[in-house]
């Protein structure tokens, strides 16, 4: 029989994958790799824009409660923090305090659940990529105490010229196609993603 995986990505347009002519973006990717490793997996991108964490905190539980059923493998990952760290009105959409404080809660009402967490990647503005930098940072020490796993994307796509090149030309926050296949790789690469991929579809 086969196992019933199925998966929420809970997050933001970067999660949803804006920017993409592949209609992808690293979620679909990531389940495509599995598929291609014969890892059969249902999975829902609820990725929505300009979704902070304390939007998410508001909705994870209805819509994973609607796609998890009891007698499935039900896992979530959750991605979020560009957003929070956004400008507007002469400050932050959501303050660090606040955003650690939304991840923590999120965190221990999933633990019935299979969950990792993916930080933020950087974007084109300078001054907001410390800002994400710093929150990456605190998400790590948040799920390290929650011994949830964290997959770090800011460390390595904020040196990585060729994605900044892509976020810029597009719209200064998403990247295109093969950024969000870099996004893929890096996740798909960890230790703490749950499923092998094999070379080739790591590759692609």
């Amino acid at each position: 029989m086969t196992q019933d995986i199925r998966i929420c990505f809970i997050g933001d347009s970067l999660v949803n994958g804006t920017g993409d002519e592949a209609a992808l973006g690293w979620a679909g990717r990531l389940c495509a790799m599995a598929s291609a490793s014969d890892i059969s997996v249902t999975y829902y991108n609820l990725g929505i824009r300009r979704n902070t964490s304390k939007d998410i905190l508001l909705c994870w539980e209805s819509e994973c409660g609607l796609r998890l059923p009891d007698f499935c493998d039900g896992r979530i990952v959750f991605s979020c923090g560009v957003n929070d760290t956004s400008i507007e009105n002469g400050k932050m959409r959501v303050d660090s305090v606040e955003s650690c404080a939304n991840v923590r809660a999120i965190l221990r009402g999933a633990r019935r659940y299979k969950v990792l967490m993916v930080g933020p990647p950087p974007v084109i503005d300078d001054e907001q990529n410390e800002r994400i930098e710093s929150l990456s940072l605190a998400f790590a020490r948040e799920t390290k105490a929650l011994g949830v796993p964290y997959i770090d994307l800011f460390s390595a796509l904020c040196t990585d010229d060729a994605y900044k090149r892509e976020v810029e030309r597009n719209d200064g926050a998403h990247p295109r196609s093969e950024g969000y296949s870099k996004m893929a790789r890096i996740i798909g690469s960890s230790p703490n993603w749950w499923f092998r991929a094999s070379n080739n579809a790591i590759r692609k």
